[in-house]
This record gives structure tokens, C-alpha cells and sequence, in this order.
């Protein structure tokens, strides 16, 4: 690009055409202006205007002149921010609030409402116990039938007997589980019980910063970083009395399943990929091998992968987990959420890591009043209809699940999502990656990861560098606009119920909005599908409450890998 000042206007024109017709004429060559710079050039008049002609815009004369004493400074400044180092736990001074101006949310707070566990007895093999649910897990450890150092025990061993084939784990935390773990009976056995995590062994996706453990993003260029403290969510669950067994993989830099030890595997079909990002903590949680994990969606990365693992996964509204000692791959989208074997499970581990730390800016403080109690015909539901009614790969399982939401005496009422540019407005995920792993782009060291394609980081970041900021800012206001249509959605309802894929993905993803993923039947050749089931921002309370009702009512979630049982 540096030689555009002297290509012909023929070629010129050819090249604005190419780029037009793949959409990128307006975002990606903007910036062959300071392609030019970077490489010695002088900023002249004929160069803003090729720039300006590539980028769609169009200058007289004297306005092109009064630009390049403006635009040589503007370059000095870039080249001068550049020297400046930006760790990826460095903040942007502007923050994303997906609760919109005049709207208050609510205030108070209420202990949750649980269901009621019956006793059991202990299961008689370590396989039966490890697919027990948190919910009961917590029974018999309260009631001293089973040790934490047990269950911690036989959390390590089959992370350790199936890893072999599941490429879940990145790093074994044993010294540091075998130590919570007897410190945890140690308390039980005095009488002091932390809550419902208390004893449970669980698995962090290994963007979550553990002090004395390498935290490695799932990337060979961070796979010996070590970071000298305890991400909120760690210190959280610590506090609980969890147990963390294990930093599970995710697809490096959080896309996809694939880290630079191999391809985390699909529990139910081991020669297929779990999906991603949360590759290990879906798949570790399906297996049996954690008692619950923590991953982060920023763009599906829960969704996903809870859908092809057939695991439970959460997904909060933006802002109601804090973030602080997670990698950021967008300030203004990553999200920390549980994944589990059930909906309850998941409403517990949201309670124990909620709320404002007084690190991350956008973490707040805002009730959640779960109860177990709550019945569907309580509820004001929603289905998105024109997504149930398209033919889609999972259509048959969609149309059972309104069915059986019928039977449990929940009232649909169809919806349908804003008409907005949706996938436009992903321009701010790409320009916020881009600025997070600028060192990684600028030093050359993006060669070193695995994945080296068109779709993969690399060529994005790379890509997304030539992103105006006036493009990214207007992207953001566009999101407003957004926001105030998904407001009108929600007005009248409590919980809208959608198929798991499909444009709600991204829409709530942009706009804060949380889901819960369910599994909802199996295909023929064995392997999970899904339902989401959507809250109002900081509605997760009442959107948990039917997607327990539902769960319990299909039982898809009690169903285990057979090949997984035997040990």
C-alpha cells in the first residue's frame, strides 16, 4: 500500500472497486495513510488525496494543503502513543453502561431461595458422584458423607485419566486444591459452613489469573506468563470455600476450541471440537471431570460451547461480574459466567461472584432475588417467532421445547427482535481486540499462534487496525440506537425464549442482555442441542427461575457420555 501515491488512477480505481465489493472500503483503507508514514514517507497533498479517494471522500485543493501539517502532527502523536505500554489489565477512560439513561436498576438485596435437596446416599462409583450436580454435591459434603479432599481427589484423577483424549486441562492445580480442600473439611468439620460452594472442586478458564500458576490465554505467546495475583471471580470462589482443580483450555485469545496444545474435544463425540472459547470449562463440566467452571463469552464463547458439550452455561448481563484479572478481549462486550450441570447450579455460582469489586468500572451492585418457588404462569414470556418459524438445523428440538413450556403452564406471547445492523455493529468487537493485543500485532509475535488464517486473530487484528474511530465511535452509537429498540422488546416481558443460534446471539451480546443455555435433546448421531432462554438486563432472577422449571420438566440435562461412566 505505501506505493498508492504513485499508482495509476486506473489501478487505483480498481483497487477502490475490489475493496468496495467485499464492504471494506470504508473501514480498511483509511489507514493507508499512515501505512505510508510508517514506512519514511512524506504526508503530501497528492497522498491525503489517494488516501482520501480510497476511503471515499473527497477534498478540494486548498482543503487538502490546510490537512498535512495536521496530519504529520496527528502521525508524531500516534508514533508517540506507541511508546507507551498498555498491559492488557489497562482500562480504556471510557466505559460501556448497558443500562440506559432515565432507567434505575433496582435496589436492596435478599438471600436466594434454593430448591429443596433431598438426602441421598453416597453414589457407589466416582463416576456417579462426579456428574452429581452442585446442588446435591453441597448436601452430602454438608452433611459429612463425602470430604472435599475426596471429591478434590477424583476431580484431579479424572482430570488427569481423560485429558489424554479431551485436551481440556492447560494447568493441574493440585498443591493448591489438596490445601483448600483439607482446609474446607477442616472448617465442616468445626461446624463452619462457607454456603452452597463450600468443599466443591471447579475449574477456571485459564484467562482468569491465578497467582503462582502460569495464565496463558491458551496462546503460545503468553503460555509462560504469570501474573502476580488472584483474578476477583478466583478470590470470590476462594472465599466460598471452592475448590479450584484446574486452568481449563480455551481457543486462544478466547475464539474457538483450538490453544497451542491441541483441539479440546467434544465430550459426547471426542473427534469433534468442543466449540469455543470456553472449550475446557464446557467440556470439563460435561465430563464429570469439575464440579463447575467459569468461562466468559464475549460474542458466543458460552453459548457455544455449553450448546455443543451439552452443558449448562450462564451468561450475565454485562456489568454483573467483575472482570478484574481476566484477560479483555472487549471492554465494552466480555462478560464472566458459570457453567454447570443445571440451571440452579448456575444461579449458586452467580451468587457467590457477583457485584462490584471496586477495580473494574463497570462492575455494579444490583439484587439477585432467584427463587426456586417461582412458577412459568407467573412469568411474562416471550418467543422470538420469526426465529423458531425459519427452518434451521435445530427446528424440530426448538418446536418440542414450546410445546413443553405449554405443559408447564407458561404462556407464550411472540416477539421479535429490533430490526438493527447487528453484525455491522461487531465493528467494535474487532477495533477493541485489535487495541488490546496492539503489542502482539506491532512486535510480530501474532506468528507465533496456532490458528493463522483469514478468520483467525492474526489477520483480524491486523485487519481491524484500519478501522477509523470515527467508524468505531458512530459503531457505538449506532449500539445506542440498538439499545433503546431492545428496551421497547423487553418492555412487557420477563423472559423471552429463542433458538440458542441466529441474530439474538449477537444483539444481546451488543446490548448487555443475559441468557441462560440449556440443553434441549440430541441428534441422531448422539450429540446435544440447545435452548437460550433471555433476561431483562439484570433480570437473570426470574429468566433462572423457568429455565429451571423447563429443565426439570425435559430432564436432557441428567443425561451423561456413556464412555465417560465407567470410571
Amino acid at each position: 500500500m505505501s506505493d498508492t501515491a504513485s499508482t495509476p488512477v486506473r489501478s487505483r480505481r480498481a483497487f477502490i472497486e475490489y475493496f468496495a465489493s467485499i464492504g471494506l472500503a470504508s473501514t480498511l483503507l483509511p489507514g493507508i495513510l499512515w501505512a505510508q508514514a510508517a514506512e519514511g514517507a512524506e504526508i503530501t497533498s497528492e497522498s491525503v488525496a489517494n488516501a482520501a479517494e480510497l476511503a471515499g471522500l473527497k477534498f478540494d485543493d486548498d482543503e487538502r494543503a490546510m490537512m498535512v501539517a495536521g496530519l504529520t502532527q496527528q502521525e508524531k502523536q500516534l508514533v508517540t502513543l506507541h511508546g507507551v505500554t498498555l498491559t492488557n489489565d489497562v482500562v480504556p477512560a471510557v466505559h460501556f453502561n448497558p443500562v440506559l439513561a432515565g432507567t434505575t436498576i433496582a435496589k436492596g438485596e435478599r438471600r436466594i431461595v434454593r430448591s429443596t435437596v433431598a438426602p441421598r446416599t453416597v453414589p457407589s462409583s466416582h463416576a456417579e458422584l462426579s456428574f452429581l450436580p452442585v446442588a446435591e454435591l453441597s448436601s452430602l459434603l454438608r452433611r459429612r458423607k463425602v470430604t472435599s479432599e475426596q471429591l478434590t481427589r477424583v476431580s484431579l484423577d479424572r482430570l488427569q485419566e481423560f485429558d489424554s483424549k479431551l485436551h481440556c486441562v492447560i494447568t493441574l492445580t493440585a498443591d493448591r486444591a489438596l490445601e483448600h480442600a483439607r482446609a474446607a473439611d477442616e472448617e465442616l468439620g468445626r461446624g463452619r459452613w462457607r454456603g452452597p460452594l463450600h468443599g466443591i472442586p471447579w475449574g477456571a478458564k485459564d484467562l482468569l489469573a491465578v497467582k503462582g500458576y502460569p495464565t496463558t490465554w491458551g496462546s503460545a505467546p503468553y503460555k509462560d506468563q504469570m501474573l502476580d495475583d488472584d483474578a476477583t471471580v478466583v478470590r470470590r470462589l476462594d472465599a466460598a470455600g471452592a475448590v479450584l482443580v484446574a486452568k481449563l483450555s480455551l481457543g486462544e485469545l478466547a475464539m474457538g476450541d483450538v490453544w497451542f496444545g491441541g483441539m479440546t474435544r467434544n465430550p459426547w463425540k471426542p473427534d469433534q471440537g468442543s466449540s469455543g472459547s470456553s472449550a475446557g470449562p464446557a467440556c470439563a463440566t460435561s465430563a464429570g471431570l469439575v464440579g463447575f467452571s467459569i468461562g466468559s463469552e464475549t460474542l458466543g464463547s458460552i453459548s457455544s460451547p455449553s450448546t455443543r458439550c451439552g452443558a449448562t452455561g450462564l451468561r450475565p448481563t454485562f456489568g454483573r461480574v467483575p472482570r478484574t484479572g481476566a484477560m479483555a478481549l472487549s471492554w465494552t462486550m466480555d462478560k464472566l459466567g458459570p457453567i454447570c450441570r443445571s440451571v440452579e447450579d448456575c444461579a449458586l455460582v452467580l451468587d457467590a461472584i457477583r457485584g462490584s469489586d471496586g477495580r473494574d468500572p463497570t462492575a455494579v451492585d444490583a439484587p439477585f432475588p432467584y427463587d426456586a418457588r417461582t412458577t412459568p404462569a407467573s412469568l411474562r414470556i416471550g418467543y422470538i417467532k420469526s426465529a423458531f418459524d425459519a427452518d434451521h438445523p435445530t427446528k424440530q428440538f426448538d418446536d418440542a421445547a414450546l410445546g413443553a413450556l405449554r405443559e408447564i403452564g407458561a404462556r407464550l406471547v411472540p416477539i421479535e427482535l429490533p430490526d438493527q445492523p447487528w453484525s455491522a455493529m461487531t465493528i467494535v468487537l474487532r477495533a477493541e481486540g485489535a487495541a488490546a493485543f496492539d503489542e502482539l500485532t506491532r512486535s510480530g509475535r501474532d506468528r507465533q499462534m496456532a490458528q493463522q488464517g483469514a478468520e483467525a486473530w492474526p489477520n483480524t487484528f491486523r485487519v481491524a487496525r484500519f478501522i477509523p474511530a470515527v467508524e468505531y465511535v458512530n459503531a457505538n452509537r449506532a449500539r445506542t440506537l440498538a439499545m433503546r429498540a431492545m428496551e421497547q422488546t423487553f418492555h412487557d416481558v420477563d423472559v423471552v425464549v429463542t433458538p440458542t443460534f441466529g441474530a439474538q446471539l449477537v444483539a444481546t451480546n451488543l446490548t448487555g442482555h443475559p441468557a441462560v443455555i440449556v440443553p434441549n435433546g440430541f441428534r441422531d448421531d448422539g450429540t446435544p442441542v440447545s435452548l437460550t432462554f433471555l433476561g431483562r438486563l439484570f433480570g437473570e432472577a426470574p429468566m433462572l427461575a423457568l429455565a429451571r422449571a423447563y429443565q426439570n420438566h425435559t430432564g436432557f440435562h441428567l443425561k451423561h457420555p456413556d464412555w465417560l461412566m465407567t470410571a
